[in-house]
């Protein structure tokens, strides 16, 4: 396992983290029992994983309470991630429906008693907002309330977390050029570049102080062979909302990038991972996991051999280009 700088804060993360939602929610089809939940996120550490990346909206606070279980006594061994914002505490959600938003000091102090508490520590490493809207991310009193949390040593450090789905580049710029943020949650993958690029960009003029960390990397599952054109979803499963035409586009241009997979010894997944790995300014990539044998595979794919700048520049130009395939329509 490698390991990254994330943003001004210190820490040396893994490069491949452990996203938590799989624990806690059905959104991919399955949801392990907690006993194989927390095997996994054991096995997850002892092959070098030290981030793990979670919100309280995750099964109402399930995930967290996993983080506590499994790593009960190790709290300095490893790095918590997680979010807040929705008021999972007044309201019920329905489905995939987002619920209201809480993105104020007030709730802040609530959210983040109640995290700890589930956690069981006494402060969270990285403290982001959950999918925000542009007003909270404006909001000047509610920064400084973040900024005091830091001081007072309740949280080492606060980001942004993108969402729910690909976009929201004004709001992500806005936190980047303007907020005391270390880390920017996105979605990023090598079919789905930007506005991942954007806020490379971005990040660069900070000199690195704000780290990438990405999510959906492997396109809701049609880099790692999960998805096809063929593949009918459970009402519950989040990645029902990919319209056929787009995976069936997808599939083609997974085939187009074949020969550079091939020429390295790496199926489509190896260098999808691979192709974000090789980008600096992301410090996490967060695969979606949901047994321990895709722990297994990811965590073998952090081994510093990665793209050369060539082959970056190639798959970007393909990517520009649409892989030589027409526009979708929205």
């Amino acid at each position: 396992m490698k390991y990254r700088n994330l943003g001004k804060t210190g820490f040396q993360v893994s490069e491949i983290g452990f996203g938590t939602w799989t624990l806690a929610l059905d959104w991919w089809g399955k949801k392990p029992e907690e006993e194989e939940a927390i095997r996994m996120l054991k096995r997850a550490y002892d092959l070098g994983i030290n981030f793990f990346e979670t919100a309280d909206m995750y099964g109402k606070g399930k995930s967290e309470k996993l983080l506590a279980k499994a790593f009960k006594d190790m709290r300095n061994d490893v790095i918590y991630s997680t979010k807040w914002g929705y008021d999972m505490y007044g309201a019920t959600q329905i489905g995939h429906g987002e619920i209201p938003q809480k993105h104020n000091p007030e709730f802040l102090d609530y959210a983040l008693a109640e995290s700890l508490n589930r956690l069981e520590t006494d402060f969270v490493d990285v403290y982001s907002l959950h999918n925000p809207k542009m007003d909270a991310i404006q909001n000047n009193s509610l920064f400084d309330k973040l900024d005091e949390l830091v001081r007072i040593g309740k949280i080492k450090s606060h980001g942004i977390a993108l969402g729910p789905a690909i976009g929201w580049e004004k709001e992500g710029l806005y936190a980047i050029e303007n907020r005391n943020i270390v880390c920017l949650q996105t979605v990023y993958n090598i079919l789905e570049q930007d506005p991942g690029r954007i806020f490379f960009n971005a990040v660069n003029k900070k000199d690195n102080s704000v780290s990438i960390m990405v999510r959906v990397p492997d396109a809701s599952g049609v880099l790692t062979g999960k998805v096809n054109e063929h593949t009918v979803f459970d009402k519950n499963d989040h990645r029902s909302n990919r319209k056929k035409e787009w995976i069936i586009q997808a599939m083609k241009k997974i085939e187009k990038l074949k020969p550079i997979a091939e020429s390295h010894g790496w199926n489509i997944t190896e260098l999808s991972m691979k192709y974000i790995l090789s980008q600096k300014e992301i410090s996490v990539l967060l695969p979606t996991v949901t047994s321990l044998e895709e722990i297994d595979q990811f965590a073998q794919m952090s081994d510093g051999k990665y793209l050369n700048a060539e082959e970056k520049a190639q798959i970007e130009k393909m990517y520009e280009n649409n892989f030589d395939m027409p526009k979708l329509l929205a």
